[in-house]
């Protein structure tokens, strides 16, 4: 039996692939935990996420875009906005870039909404 190569980083599209295709033969026979299998399964699945968020980066949504996206999805409107950030005028100064969201307001906003806070403040949270 020979051994496997070892888990390096990964540099290419081309490496991606390789590891990827490793990666993906374990997921019908995840190796037991412990074992040198599972070792290199976990190494692999660290290396291609950092490929990946390196290759393909996920910026953060503009809060604003975030807040126009709740809205339109769910119906709501400017004064929807403005009962929970005090003023209409606020709102309309939120909704069209002229005023950050404040730690109030993303307060208000993700407990009345329920919205998550990162969004609301341009943090990622998928990687």
């Amino acid at each position: 039996m020979t051994t496997p190569a070892p888990v390096r980083v990964l540099h290419s599209d081309a490496d991606h692939a390789a590891a990827l295709a490793e990666y993906e033969g374990y997921f019908d026979a995840e190796p037991a935990p412990g074992t040198e299998a599972a070792d290199r399964f976990e190494l692999l699945g660290l290396v291609i996420a950092d490929y990946e968020s390196r290759r393909w980066p996920i910026t953060p949504a503009d809060p604003v875009e975030v807040l126009h996206a709740v809205m339109q999805g769910r119906g709501y409107d400017q004064s929807d906005l403005a009962a929970l950030l005090g003023s209409r005028s606020r709102a309309s100064e939120v909704l069209n870039g002229r005023r950050p969201l404040s730690l109030a307001h993303i307060r208000a906003i993700s407990e009345g909404w329920k919205v998550p806070a990162a969004a609301l403040i341009g943090v990622g949270s998928a990687a």
